[in-house]
């Protein structure tokens, strides 16, 4: 039954940058994410408890690609200025280690950008890329597309996260969030791995993936989910945001889009994951709003559900459409959810 549906995709990644404008720019013209859903300037006050007791002030951008798939949440703190890692973080540390960003063509694509191409254990192509401020990527084949478009890329398919245990992982994002479909679980070396840096070693991986079920108002443009979970097994892994807090550089949570905030809050909290931050209400997001909350992985790691009640449809216009009164479930009409693509920018 549809209301048994809870999650219905990715809606964005936050990556703290050090300049939200050029990593705009770069997201846009390399991965055509090119509509700013918001760019707003605020006081992120109810993460304190993930920022050291200080309030953040930051400007963030939700960039998308009308093609489908999440979003980036592009995050620039202004106010405490953002900590790098002590170290670049490598395949297997513990949290969010690279985002997966779909295509219609890994191998255009990578021959388009003077990419590598690699073979993933399930036997598909992809290819490794960083962005201007040397976050990984990873450019992987999807069949999950609201539109095409010529340049057959699209927006975040899924993650890469370092786990420490990977039983307890896959309890939480199988059981829990139910992203329940095992593509594959292998231990050894990976040629694909090989290609970055200290991935020579020995890792257990599980890939994860959800199909899009088709609810929810923008399960068409969200796409399918993959999650890839791994875990070195010959070195004790780095915590990436050790000695750091929510809001510094790298990719600082993993959001999904829900649709039933109190069923997945009881969800959570039964299987031992209470929700640590939760605005109750509905919460001002620029353009757009809603409620969002925030619970961590079995190792620490962020994850954000946000529950959209306003969004802005023919946002030039003045015209917003209240999901609450509408219903969660409800899958928006496809013009309405392309009106958000009027505000594409072109470089």
């Amino acid at each position: 039954m549809a209301e048994e549906v809870l999650i219905s995709g990715i809606q964005q990644v936050g990556i703290g940058v050090t300049d939200a404008g050029r990593s705009f720019e770069w997201y846009n013209r390399h991965l055509g994410l090119d509509v700013p859903v918001f760019d707003d300037i605020a006081r992120a006050e109810l993460m304190i408890k993930y920022t050291l007791g200080n309030v953040r002030e930051r400007r963030a951008i939700l960039a998308m690609n009308m093609a489908g798939g999440g979003g980036a949440e592009i995050w620039e703190s202004k106010k405490p200025l953002p900590i790098a890692p002590e170290s670049e973080p490598v395949i297997g540390d513990i949290g969010i280690f690279c985002l997966k960003f779909k295509s219609g063509d890994v191998a255009a694509f990578a021959k388009k950008n003077n990419l590598e191409t690699f073979v993933s254990p399930e036997g598909k192509t992809g290819c490794w890329i960083q962005d201007n401020f040397k976050n990984q990527l990873q450019v992987v084949p999807d069949n999950s597309w609201f539109k095409t478009n010529n340049e057959k890329r699209g927006g975040v398919l899924g993650v890469i996260i370092g786990v420490t245990d990977m039983d307890n992982a896959l309890g939480f994002y199988k059981n829990v969030l139910g992203i329940g479909e095992v593509v594959y679980d292998k231990s050894g070396e990976f040629s694909d791995f090989k290609m970055l840096s200290s991935g020579e070693g020995t890792f257990r991986r599980v890939l994860l993936r959800k199909i899009n079920e088709g609810v929810g108002a923008f399960s068409k443009l969200f796409g399918n989910i993959e999650i890839e979970l791994v875990q070195a097994l010959d070195r004790k892994p780095t915590v990436i945001f050790e000695g750091r807090s929510w809001g510094d550089l790298g990719f600082i949570h993993l959001c999904f889009d829900t649709l039933n905030m109190e069923g997945l809050k009881a969800k959570c909290q039964k299987n031992g994951f209470p929700f640590e931050v939760d605005s109750g209400n509905t919460f001002d997001m620029g353009d757009a709003g809603g409620r969002f909350s925030y619970i961590e992985d079995p190792d620490g790691t962020l994850i954000e559900f946000v529950e959209t009640h306003k969004v802005p449809v023919m946002k030039k216009l003045g015209l917003y459409i209240n999901l609450k009164k509408r219903g969660m479930y409800k899958t928006l009409p496809d013009w309405m959810i392309s009106t958000l693509g009027w505000g594409r920018v072109k470089l």
